[in-house]
């Protein structure tokens, strides 16, 4: 009997068994022709890395145990000891901390960059720089990075250029065809989106590079798991209409809260008063994300009561579900940077981040008119 799956199964197995030593030659001597062992890679996890390497138009790509892990693949992939890194200074708290406090352990030294001199890294070059790291969409301030800008700054320095395209996901950007050298997403995040996996992946413009990751993947043992790697193709099948209806939920929810009195300021791309927001529509194919922040007024007791009353915004240290769920970046993502940092990059008490899903919008209204009353 011949069984022809429509879904690839679940291949929920650590080995695989070879019939004798010809078929053991042939695995070593046809690379990708059999599976040995699930860390050297797994149908799973390389039917999702395939997948996501397609939607970025990339030369290969891993599938990793989570976005942080991703983060790392790519930095190691491009540096060694002593080597020098630049980083935007408006990201993602956690690639900030990694790279202070283990990668600064393995001789990779960083220097952050402002958001404002992206575009000017000629001060901050050295003869050791080999990268600059950045978001397509920062977190949590919403700024949007002009990639084939950056990309084009980059290479004139001989650096490559890595990004997280976590918030915009490839639905919106492709970071590659815009010039960057590697992207990397958070899968926990859009690109699976129910909040049911911690996962991440890497993509090479480069098939060297690709090669390369491939071999840290292996090495440090950060390849995704059989089912982790089932549940986000699952989810990944959907990117598409979900980000069409979180784009479309966020610009209303943004809307809403740019015209109520108790909100300060809102951070949504999508907003024609947003810094880049022309830059964002033509980058972005008319499409904005389903993330935003906002600014409630600078006192702890405002917020605590803002998200008690909430009921359809739950307090989450995440983001990217089809439910929605709200974060608090002092406290959580951005949590280990210094005070000064902090308030370097307007990351106040009062800012909130909210992940919009894809719920009934007028619903999200009504919740949010009442926790703001």
């Amino acid at each position: 009997m011949t069984i022809k799956p429509k879904i690839t199964p679940i291949y929920q197995t650590s080995v695989f068994k070879f019939d004798d030593l010809n078929e053991l030659e042939q695995y070593f001597g046809e690379p990708g022709s059999r599976y040995l062992y699930s860390r050297n890679g797994n149908p799973n996890s390389d039917e999702l890395a395939d997948k996501v390497n397609e939607l970025e138009g990339g030369a290969g790509a891993i599938a990793t145990g989570s976005g942080m892990a991703a983060i790392f693949a790519a930095i190691a992939a491009l540096c060694q000891a002593g080597d020098h890194v630049l980083c935007a200074a408006d990201i993602y708290g956690g690639s900030s901390a990694l790279l202070n406090a283990e990668l600064s352990r393995m001789g990779i030294v960083v220097t952050y960059v402002p958001f404002e001199q992206l575009y000017d890294l000629a001060q901050f070059v050295q003869p050791t720089t080999r990268l600059l790291l950045a978001e397509t969409i920062s977190n949590p301030l919403l700024r949007v990075a002009d990639l084939r800008r950056l990309a084009a700054e980059c290479h004139v320095h001989g650096l490559k250029l890595v990004v997280d395209n976590t918030f915009a996901s490839p639905v919106i950007t492709r970071p590659l065809a815009l010039g960057a050298d590697i992207v990397l997403h958070s899968v926990t995040k859009y690109i699976s989106g129910h909040s049911d996996v911690t996962a991440g992946v890497v993509v090479a413009a480069d098939a060297e590079v690709a090669a390369r990751l491939k071999q840290i993947g292996v090495f440090y043992g950060l390849t995704l798991s059989p089912m982790e790697s089932w549940l986000a193709v699952r989810g990944l099948k959907t990117l598409r209409i979900r980000m069409r209806e979180h784009s479309y939920n966020a610009l209303v929810v943004a809307q809403f809260l740019a015209a109520h009195p108790r909100v300060r300021q809102v951070n949504y791309p999508g907003l024609e008063t947003h810094p880049q927001h022309a830059l964002a529509l033509e980058q972005g194919a008319g499409q904005f994300g389903g993330m935003l922040s906002f600014l409630l007024e600078d006192d702890a007791e405002v917020v605590n009561g803002f998200m008690r009353r909430s009921q359809r915004f739950p307090f989450a240290p995440s983001l990217a579900g089809v439910d929605s769920s709200l974060s608090y970046p002092l406290g959580t993502s951005h949590r280990s940077l210094t005070v000064e940092q902090q308030a370097a990059l307007g990351i106040t008490v009062g800012l909130v981040r909210l992940s919009v899903g894809i719920e009934p919008v007028e619903e999200l209204l009504a919740d949010l008119a009442q926790a703001l009353s």
